[in-house]
């Protein structure tokens, strides 16, 4: 379990050494009770296909862990919902909005799965002004360019509404997932704002690519330089370093092994100087979704 205050202290040491308001964090999850305790399940019992027991660090209520992350300084988060399977995308925007409601310096998300009714949900959300969707095809197990979704993703690439995509084949891939997907997806949408989640792991060369390649497609740094990923190739880094505007800060919160802190500190080790980690760790989430006025503990 977390130790709130060890957690609390050094996550605003990080920031205020920055001098930063705080920190946006553009990756964290936030489901219905019982999706969560799903989710959880799973992990409890994913040691043998990952290779390695995954303790989760934040396994506490949702009113705990929004209480959690502004002890942080987290500023600025999402919801991150992800369908698995047909019917269920609906459930899960609903009570993200709800959640929106509720914890107003949140960012209002949602998800969707290749359905007849995406088109028409996603329109329907992005009308209402919804602020970033999330899509796993690890666990949905689609493919990116179903042609259930091509309406969807045309209305999301006009708008520039954010999309935070898991497809790297970490930590267990499938058929659907690494880079081909996203990279037909592009090709068809090359204006759609993709955020590939855990810098593509571990395809780590490809879905730079792609972030060079397309001027809207983001990189987010969720777990990546952790102890509990293998190792980033140094060789990636400077130009990681290039795209200093198109990274963010992503935690995996709450279903992390390790204290939040740690994701900072290995920002911090990347030595790439204290204006990518400001870029990092705040410029680039505020510009992404708008100006942030920093509430909660300085």
């Amino acid at each position: 379990m977390s130790d709130p205050a060890s957690d609390a202290d050094a996550v605003t040491a990080f920031w205020r050494g920055l001098g930063l308001p705080g920190v946006f964090d553009t990756h964290v999850h936030f489901l219905p009770p019982n999706v969560q305790r799903a989710v959880w399940q799973h992990f409890d019992h994913a040691g043998p296909k990952i290779g390695r027991p995954w303790p989760i660090r934040y396994r506490d209520s949702v009113e705990a862990r929004v209480e959690q992350l502004r002890s942080f300084g987290v500023r600025r988060f999402p919801t991150l919902p992800y369908a698995h399977k047909p019917g269920i995308a609906a459930y899960l925007n609903d009570w993200a909005r709800g959640f929106k409601a509720e914890v107003p310096e949140s960012l209002w998300s949602a998800t969707l799965f290749p359905e007849p009714e995406a088109a028409a949900y996603v329109a329907a959300l992005v009308a209402d002004g919804v602020e970033v969707f999330k899509v796993h095809v690890q666990v949905g197990e689609f493919d990116l360019d179903d042609p259930l979704l091509d309406d969807a993703w045309g209305t999301l690439a006009d708008a520039g509404t954010p999309v935070v995509i898991h497809a790297g084949s970490g930590p267990v891939g499938n058929a659907h997932t690494g880079p081909a997907g996203l990279r037909r997806l592009l090709a068809r949408h090359p204006r759609l704002v993709a955020v590939i989640a855990h810098m593509g792991a571990p395809e780590w060369v490809e879905f730079l690519e792609l972030a060079e390649t397309y001027e809207r497609v983001h990189l987010d740094t969720t777990m990546v330089f952790t102890d509990f990923f293998p190792p980033y190739p140094a060789e990636l880094l400077p130009r990681v370093a290039a795209l200093q505007e198109r990274v963010l800060l992503g935690s995996d919160f709450p279903t992390i092994p390790h204290p939040y802190a740690h994701q900072l500190e290995g920002l911090a080790r990347l030595d790439l100087a204290d204006d990518w980690l400001r870029a990092v760790c705040w410029d680039n989430g505020a510009r992404l979704f708008g100006p942030v006025t920093p509430t909660g503990p300085a």
